[in-house]
């Protein structure tokens, strides 16, 4: 079998993307399930609470329609704080309602197939679980992030991969690229995953469960996102 370690990348892997500062993370907010009722209240509360660089709308159930209807107010409120907007898995949502990006499962398409649709500015994040292949794989496929996880339990999927933090040392010593967390992370658990070199963290839960609402969750996630 192949050692992941010894795969290798095309040679423009490390010249297409924009080096990271990784002096500091960054927290990256994913919706809940439903983002309807009170919600937009609830991310203005969280995104005015302290640095946030991306909001992901992950809707499940929904036709296109209802979605973009949803998306909307949401998109408005992170343009106006210079937050990215992400969609979670569709592309043609992404481009229909003018999303920063997709962040792209592995069963929802190729990241060259997202960049021809959303243009050379887009950012394409893939997901990959806890494979360093699927990781380079999704580089060279021109991805601006690769995500990781889940490193916790969640109750927001079902988990079926388990990476340990060391896979997050060995991506940022080696690559430009940035990488996320994900899975589970809490203000008291997601220290490990920034000292190990993650450059963002991508927080449900964590944040619209917080016994003290959103704002406080922010509040107190950027206690440990320094580096």
């Amino acid at each position: 079998m192949e050692d992941e370690d010894d795969l290798t990348l095309d040679p423009g892997f490390a010249t297409r993307f924009e080096p990271v500062d990784r002096g500091s993370c960054q927290l990256y907010l994913i919706s809940p399930p439903d983002v309807g009722g009170d919600f937009a209240e609830r991310l203005k509360a969280a995104l005015d609470a302290g640095p946030v660089a991306a909001f992901q709308f992950r809707v499940k159930g929904v036709d296109q329609h209802e979605a973009a209807r949803l998306a909307e107010p949401l998109r408005a409120l992170c343009a106006e704080r210079d937050v990215a907007f992400v969609v979670n898995d569709d592309m043609s949502l992404a481009k229909r309602i003018g999303a920063d990006g997709v962040h792209l499962g592995q069963q929802d398409g190729d990241p060259r197939e997202a960049r021809a649709l959303l243009g050379p500015t887009a950012q394409i994040g893939v997901t990959c679980h806890d494979s360093r292949h699927l990781a380079m794989e999704a580089g060279d496929a021109g991805a601006d992030y690769v995500a990781f996880g889940s490193f916790f339990p969640t109750s927001t999927k079902e988990v079926r991969h388990r990476p340990e933090p060391s896979i997050l040392s060995w991506w940022s010593r080696l690559f430009e690229l940035p990488c996320v967390a994900i899975g589970g992370i809490t203000p008291d658990n997601g220290r490990v995953l920034v000292e190990a070199g993650a450059d963002f963290l991508a927080v449900c839960g964590g944040v619209w469960n917080h016994p003290d609402g959103p704002a406080a969750a922010v509040r107190a996630f950027q206690g440990i996102l320094a580096r």
